[in-house]
């Protein structure tokens, strides 16, 4: 009987192939290895087929494009991610045909034959107004160690503009409490950025990693990660997909004529940080460096948000902006503070 040799040849591009011959950041890896376990549950889910009996063969061109649509329809992805998990595939084939080119011919041929989807130049920011915000971030049940994870993981990604990669990163290592607390960030390439907090945020988040008995003057402690899943120490991007469209589903559901955008992703908090800063009067170059953007026309993108959001505070000029203090204060639980927002810069309507 033929060996399958798609798992090992998918372990050797992985483990050697990607980090030590070509180089590619951590990032890129760990985008790669996130199509593929989304094609190998698309494989079980919808095709009745376990990773082990997944071969070169089993990935026709129909199959492929199937999961490509499975990612775009079903599980609500922008064309944008799917083109991504689309070069993911196309990168291994290519690596895989120069491995064996007998077998691997016809899985390579396929992705070939299947097109980039079309995107359109200004894709739609979905970010949430403040007053979404306000009310997605008290979502989660604080009495509850989920529902405190929960609220802190939500927090941190609007208050740090955190993408979820970066989130899953972040060890008690990263997070340096003090009269500012200063959180290092790893982003795209693998490039380092530190970012302040806010004093709210920061203390939630110090009271957070108390609880779950993550201490930074523990050498044994520094290098766990902050945010872990109930199965796994290091939490992973699709677990944090997964708590922002729980909630997002309450309040979707709680608040009818709000959240009027039909999907929201992790990355919508990183956008709505961004719009509330440059609502708030802060310079591009600011925003620039606080996402960690390569490029200042990466950031121009949110200049397209202003001109409406303009109009709509010019109207309601002279009503106020809703307290952003959204949980009064328990003794008996120190998780039931306010909620952090960033309160850097002083808005006025």
């Amino acid at each position: 009987m033929k060996r399958n040799m798609l798992l090992p040849t998918l372990s050797e591009y992985f483990v050697s192939y990607l980090p030590d011959t070509k180089g590619v950041s951590q990032n890129t890896i760990v985008s790669y290895q996130y199509a593929f376990q989304l094609l190998f549950e698309f494989m079980n889910d919808k095709k009745g087929m376990p990773p082990e009996k997944v071969g070169f063969d089993s990935l026709s061109e129909e199959t492929v494009l199937g999961y490509l649509d499975w990612i775009e329809k079903e599980r609500g992805c922008s064309p944008a991610t799917r083109n991504l998990r689309r070069t993911a595939i196309s990168s291994f084939a290519k690596y895989a045909m120069k491995r064996n080119f007998g077998d691997t011919l016809p899985f390579y041929s396929g992705i070939l034959n299947i097109p980039r989807k079309r995107t359109q130049k200004k894709t739609e920011i979905k970010y949430f107004t403040k007053e979404e915000i306000e009310i997605i971030l008290k979502a989660p049940n604080t009495r509850t160690k989920i529902g405190r994870r929960d609220a802190v993981l939500l927090s941190f990604l609007y208050a740090s503009g955190a993408r979820a990669q970066e989130l899953c990163d972040l060890t008690v290592n990263d997070v340096h409490f003090g009269g500012e607390t200063n959180v290092r960030l790893l982003g795209k390439g693998s490039k380092p950025r530190l970012i302040t907090i806010p004093e709210v945020c920061a203390a939630l988040l110090k009271n957070y990693m108390r609880s779950v008995n993550l201490d930074a003057a523990n050498s044994n402690d520094r290098l766990r990660h902050v945010f872990s899943s109930q199965t796994h120490e290091k939490m992973s991007v699709s677990c944090v997909e997964e708590i922002v469209k729980k909630y997002v589903t309450v309040v979707k559901a709680e608040y009818p004529h709000l959240f009027g955008r039909s999907t929201y992703t992790p990355h919508s908090f990183r956008h709505s940080i961004a719009v509330h800063m440059l609502e708030c009067g802060e310079s591009l170059i600011v925003i620039k460096a606080f996402l960690g953007h390569a490029s200042i026309k990466t950031t121009t993108v949110y200049c397209d948000v202003t001109p409406e959001l303009a109009n709509k505070y010019l109207r309601e000029r002279g009503k106020a902006i809703p307290s952003l203090d959204i949980l009064e204060q328990d003794e008996t639980d120190e998780f039931m503070n306010s909620l952090p927002f960033l309160k850097r810069v002083n808005c006025k309507a």
